[in-house]
């Protein structure tokens, strides 16, 4: 039994080694057949490693809030579509490459939405980040600074699903505004883009300022992804 159980930690099979000392002290390990005792063994590993990999996934994904399809409010007067929630959890947009543009009112819930989608993609194993969009692009700033831009570049397009929240709080410079560009030019139609904002779609030309630019970056955007406008009062008033 020692050389057993020492054999599976050696092997890092830990779901393995979990099931085998919660069997011996039901004492089932000497009332099941090997094949039985075999498929709970391996069932067990297979969970432990499913729970593992969603676990590393969450904690780099760094959503804002801990949010589930679940939780998500569908009162009528957010104008929430909830047959196409239903459609998206199914995550058939990430596999696709499709896109998500979600606007609405200050605290009327884009970011809680978007973390949901997020949280529900990283449940079909998809890799995700969510970054405020200040943020991010201070992170494309300070990676072009210390010379890594490319593998940076490189690590989001290889992202299933990138989620830029806050759009539009600020006028891109110019440098971001070629920094996005080719960040959307690398996911088109290969990973999944979710973007909110509290401005509507029809005024991010005015954001992205620069006219060439803002034709490449949204006709990237808007005519292959679902749209989202939350609707009524802030939610955080309501509480």
């Amino acid at each position: 039994m020692t050389e057993i159980e020492n054999k599976l930690r050696q092997l890092r099979l830990k779901g393995m080694l979990q099931s085998w000392e919660a069997m011996k002290e039901t004492r089932s390990i000497h009332e099941l057949s090997f094949i039985d005792g075999m498929e709970m063994l391996l069932q067990a590993e297979e969970e432990q490693r499913r729970n593992s990999r969603l676990e590393r996934l969450l904690k780099s994904a760094r959503f804002r809030y801990q949010a589930s399809i679940e939780e998500i409010n569908f009162d009528p007067s957010r104008g929430l579509d909830k047959a196409l929630i239903t459609d998206l959890a199914k995550c058939n947009y990430v596999t696709k490459g499709e896109s998500l543009l979600i606007t609405g009112a200050t605290g009327c819930g884009k970011s809680f939405l978007t973390s949901a989608l997020g949280h529900q993609a990283c449940l079909y194993g998809f890799s995700v980040v969510y970054f405020n969009t200040q943020k991010f692009m201070l992170r494309v700033k300070m990676a072009r600074l210390e010379g890594n831009i490319l593998n940076f570049f490189d690590k989001i397009a290889k992202t299933s699903l990138l989620i830029l929240d806050d759009f539009g709080l600020a006028n891109l410079e110019r440098q971001h505004q070629l920094d996005l560009m080719e960040i959307i030019e690398d996911r088109h139609s290969k990973a999944s883009t979710i973007i909110s904002s509290q401005i509507p779609v029809a005024n991010w030309y005015d954001i992205i300022s620069e006219a060439t630019i803002a034709d490449a970056i949204l006709d990237r955007l808007i005519h292959t992804s679902f749209r989202i406008e939350l609707k009524g009062e802030s939610l955080r008033r309501k509480r």
